[in-house]
C-alpha cells in the first residue's frame, strides 16, 4: 500500500519539480540552482522505481535509502532558492510540504521494512 502512494507522490513531485525547473529557467533566468533541483527532485522518483523493482530487501533498502538523501538534498535546494528570492513563498511553501510527505513516507516504509527484517532474523 504504501509502496503505490509513494510511487504516485514520488512522479507527481518529479512533474512538479520539472515545472519549477522551467519557471526558474525562463522566468528567473536562474540556470546553475534551478539544475541541481531538478537533478535531486527527479532522483527520488527514479530511485523509488528501482526500490520496487529490487532483487532483494537489502537491495530495497540501499534504493529506498538513496531516494531519501536525494528528497534531503531536494529540500535543500528549494530552501537556498526560496531564501535568495529565486521561489515564490506560495510556490515554496507548497511543493516543500510535498517533499518533506515523501520524505516522512520514505522514512516510515524504511522503519518498517527494516523492523521486519530484525523480527524474521531473531
Amino acid at each position: 500500500m504504501k509502496e503505490s502512494i509513494i510511487r504516485q507522490k514520488s512522479y507527481a513531485f518529479a512533474s512538479r519539480i520539472i515545472k519549477a525547473y522551467k519557471y526558474l529557467v525562463a522566468e528567473q533566468r536562474e540556470f546553475v540552482l534551478s539544475k541541481q533541483l531538478l537533478r535531486s527532485g527527479t532522483s527520488i522518483g527514479a530511485n523509488v522505481e528501482e526500490a520496487l523493482a529490487a532483487s532483494s530487501t537489502a537491495d530495497f533498502v540501499n534504493k529506498l535509502n538513496i531516494a531519501a538523501k536525494e528528497a534531503r538534498e531536494t529540500s535543500y535546494w528549494l530552501r537556498l532558492l526560496h531564501d535568495n528570492d529565486f521561489l515564490p513563498a506560495a510556490a515554496f511553501t507548497s511543493i516543500h510540504a510535498h517533499n518533506l510527505e515523501i520524505i516522512k513516507i520514505i522514512s516510515s516504509i524504511l522503519i518498517t521494512t527494516k523492523s521486519n527484517l530484525k523480527t524474521h532474523n531473531l
